[in-house]
């Protein structure tokens, strides 16, 4: 159970998104495996949670499947919940097919998203192997996804200050070298450390900016 997502004013480190996704939820919902990412912009999300059988996953990877995959169009263009069956686009690539030869029979597609943030979106497909989902299970797997959807994303919390100083460590710049390029004290570029790796919940320095650029926060620097 998902508790109450704090306001703004109320919290001070961002919520992980990997300690709020309900994992046993969906493996009880999609026991063959499940694909969710949450808060997709452009292209990348916030982060990502994938189960699906790794030698599928290398399959489709490998195959660019997800340029021709039926489902990713669907999530792309609609919102709301629907069995892979039910979705009416061509599938040149034989994507749903293939996914049968490895267990992926049956499957659910489920979209989110909120007016007031146009072109953000979470999404998820899952999968099972012996019968076709239930409408209460893909609402559930529907109401999961929107309280995922609705944590504050990262870049509401994070400063840019503190995202640039995180991208100029990843990029293996010493803080004394950060403060130079800069133009400031090598104290406030610890204290942007700080400050982000407190933020992040992150164990450490390292850690903090392996989180970020997990979740995509580089991308727009």
């Amino acid at each position: 159970m998902l508790r109450k997502v704090p306001s703004t004013r109320e919290r001070h480190h961002v919520k992980p998104v990997e300690d709020t996704i309900d994992d046993g939820l969906l493996q009880d919902l999609a026991p063959a495996g499940y694909y969710v990412a949450v808060r997709v912009g452009f292209a990348f999300p916030e982060y990502e949670a994938n189960t699906l059988p790794l030698v599928w996953v290398h399959v489709y990877t490998q195959s660019s499947l997800m340029l021709y995959d039926p489902v990713i169009r669907w999530v792309y263009d609609n919102v709301g919940c629907t069995r892979w069956s039910e979705i009416e686009l061509e599938d040149p690539r034989s994507v749903l097919p293939q996914a049968a030869e490895y267990g992926l029979s049956f499957g659910a597609a489920v979209c989110v998203a909120d007016p007031r943030e146009p072109g953000i979106r979470t999404f998820g497909t899952f999968a099972r192997t012996d019968r076709e989902f239930e409408a209460e299970e893909m609402r559930r797997a529907e109401e999961h996804l929107r309280d995922l959807h609705s944590l504050e994303p990262l870049k509401a919390q994070l400063t840019e200050a503190e995202i640039r100083a995180l991208a100029m460590m990843r990029n293996g710049l010493l803080t004394k070298e950060i403060a130079y390029e800069l133009d400031i004290s090598e104290s406030a570029v610890k204290q942007r450390l700080r400050n982000a790796k407190n933020k992040l919940s992150a164990k450490t320095t390292l850690h903090a900016v392996t989180l970020a650029e997990r979740r995509g926060l580089f991308r727009t620097t």
